[in-house]
């Protein structure tokens, strides 16, 4: 038997959602629903739990803090998130955190629920269509950066450091102990390599793509 919480703040939801899984699988056992997320801890704290079903949208907490202390306190509970918020955002900070499951809430029906548990109580992970096409664009977007900031000699990356600082081109040089030709130079191949052709636009794509740290 495989025992199973429903975290989410729309009881109907959880309602149907509990009725469809008993009623069509029966190795599948609705041990508790919490509406927040202390109501989930503290079920949590009364008895076992082998997968939790967690909505993002919960009133008291977000979805990415109660998985990431999921992880923490309860390192061998499973995670399934469920949720009609699918940004990139949401989705990259779930699978930092780990966790075993993501699939929509217009996934399809409760038989693509319990597909779900099924294929993470089996240790293999679960994502749905829209999810797994969101975590591909991560993908290409982590493998462009990657390949963006190879190109980069160490010399260039010191000097978008420097201007991310806010450093002008005279101090740069006076610090890296080269000529302000020298530093133009480095800047306008950088200009070349990302297609742009200002400072600003170079340091805030460095920034947004991690060629740089904050």
């Amino acid at each position: 038997m495989i025992n199973v919480i429903i975290v989410d703040d729309h009881e109907l939801f959880r309602l149907g959602l509990r009725m469809a899984i008993e009623n069509r699988h029966s190795d599948l056992h609705i041990s508790g629903e919490a509406e927040t997320g202390a109501g989930l801890f503290a079920l949590l704290n009364e008895g076992n739990a082998d997968i939790v079903l967690l909505d993002i949208g919960l009133p008291d907490m977000s979805g990415i803090d109660i998985a990431r202390r999921l992880k923490n306190e309860h390192p061998n509970l499973k995670i399934l998130v469920i949720s009609a918020e699918n940004s990139i955002h949401v989705v990259q900070a779930m699978l930092e955190i780990g966790v075993e499951g993501f699939i929509s809430k217009r996934c399809g029906g409760v038989d693509t629920f319990a597909e779900a548990i099924h294929s993470i109580m089996q240790g293999v992970d679960y994502y749905g269509t829209d999810i797994a096409e969101i975590i591909y664009s991560i993908y290409i977007a982590k493998k462009k950066t990657t390949e963006v900031s190879s190109e980069f000699t160490k010399q260039e990356k010191r000097i978008l450091e420097l201007c991310r600082e806010g450093l002008p081109g005279k101090l740069i040089a006076d610090r890296l102990g080269i000529s302000l030709s020298t530093v133009n130079n480095h800047k306008n191949n950088i200009f070349r390599k990302l297609g742009i052709n200002n400072t600003m636009e170079m340091v805030q794509y460095a920034l947004k793509n991690g060629i740089i740290n904050v």
